[in-house]
């Protein structure tokens, strides 16, 4: 059997691989029987041409070439091609869910049926406030599907029932899930057309997978379930034929890998300590800069950096005219790939001039896994 291809991102830490490829080239090089759960958004043939309403706006329903329809039949024997290749890499107890509209959810079901899966459940994700019909010919589209399955007839699927229970206020939780679409933090980094909220996710995960289990993504998108997956403590494996999407995904993953704690002791620059943790807490926390505030005369700025992404000028902060500027410097941390802690550390003006420093100190590109850059502001009371 051919090998894997080298990943496009691989963390063996946390233990979240993601590939760029097509699905159906990359899921016959897995193991059989690897997989505890997977979920998949695949394409729902919707480009063809027709309009929809966003932000109050007509404009063409046209997500990618991907999305175009070839046909009901073409369109069925792909979505027969893929289930059976998920199929084959599902545990024996294993499970799958599959998120569409009513343009791929049946065909999605039927082969199903076809190709000997047990049907569990079909979840009405409803989203509030939905876009309007423009046609006035329909009812407003509100909800998507997704069908929960096990692997077979015979599959003793995972199902945390008193989590969902409690979840839901002490009643069974419903197959009727009101969840919003994905919120601005979500979109920070670029948008994906059928983006998935990470509360979904959570939600499927928490439902049907145990910590340490093993979840595949063959349509990761923007990278939503491996996103879920780190913060649940779930492995992951990814899969994704875009380029743009999956330079999108790993903008996201790599935004939530790095969790930095600034702490600062006093105003002398000297006593200053930084202290970095690379492993991110055990759920979801927004990471932005909304999340520091100032402490005594000092105000810090936090960003995340890639390799390739140039961070913005150093500017002034925003502070009272009273106070005198005493120090301004931008300070760059390289974490390693394998060791995961500060490898190189330099002051620079910029991504670019601390890459050359990074290069010029004997060190290559691959030995740094993230760049942090923290901008440090001193102003005299």
């Amino acid at each position: 059997m051919p090998s894997l291809p080298l990943p496009a991102f691989d963390d063996p830490v946390r233990h979240i691989r993601i590939y760029h490829a097509d699905c159906l080239q990359l899921l016959p090089l897995l193991p059989e029987c690897s997989v505890d759960l997977i979920f998949a958004d695949p394409p729902y043939f919707l480009s063809n041409g027709g309009i929809t309403c966003h932000a109050g706006r007509m404009v063409a329903v046209h997500k990618g070439d991907w999305d175009k329809s070839r046909g009901a039949d073409a369109n069925h024997e792909f979505n027969r091609a893929w289930l059976a290749a998920c199929q084959r890499v599902l545990k024996p107890n294993g499970s799958i869910w599959v998120s569409g509209t009513a343009h791929v959810i049946h065909s999605v079901g039927f082969a199903m049926q076809q190709l000997g899966f047990k049907l569990l459940n079909d979840i009405s994700w409803v989203k509030p406030n939905p876009p309007p019909n423009l046609s006035c010919r329909y009812f407003t589209h509100a909800t998507e599907t997704i069908i929960w399955a096990a692997k077979s007839a015979q599959s003793r699927h995972t199902f945390h029932y008193k989590l969902m229970k409690e979840l839901n206020r002490g009643k069974q939780m419903k197959s009727v899930w009101e969840i919003k679409p994905p919120e601005a933090w979500e979109k920070r980094f670029g948008k994906h057309p059928t983006q998935k909220p990470v509360a979904l996710l959570e939600r499927i995960l928490l439902a049907s997978s145990n910590e340490g289990d093993l979840v595949l993504d063959p349509f990761s998108g923007s990278g939503t379930t491996a996103l879920a997956a780190l913060g649940l403590h779930r492995r992951a494996i990814g899969c994704e034929f875009s380029l743009d999407f999956l330079s999108l995904s790993l903008r996201r993953l790599c935004s939530n890998l790095v969790q930095v704690r600034l702490t600062v002791s006093s105003l002398q620059i000297s006593s200053a300590l930084v202290n970095f943790s690379v492993d991110p807490p055990p759920h979801f926390v927004d990471r932005s800069s909304r999340g520091l505030s100032p402490r005594l005369s000092l105000r810090v700025k936090r960003e995340s950096c890639f390799w390739g992404a140039e961070s913005e000028p150093l500017g002034h902060a925003c502070m009272p005219s009273q106070f005198q500027l005493v120090r301004q410097e931008r300070h760059f941390y390289f974490i390693g790939r394998e060791n995961r802690a500060v490898i190189f550390s330099t002051l620079a003006e910029s991504l670019e001039d601390a890459q050359q420093k990074f290069h010029d100190s004997g060190h290559v590109d691959s030995a740094a896994l993230f760049i942090i850059s923290t901008e440090t502001t001193i102003y005299l009371a």
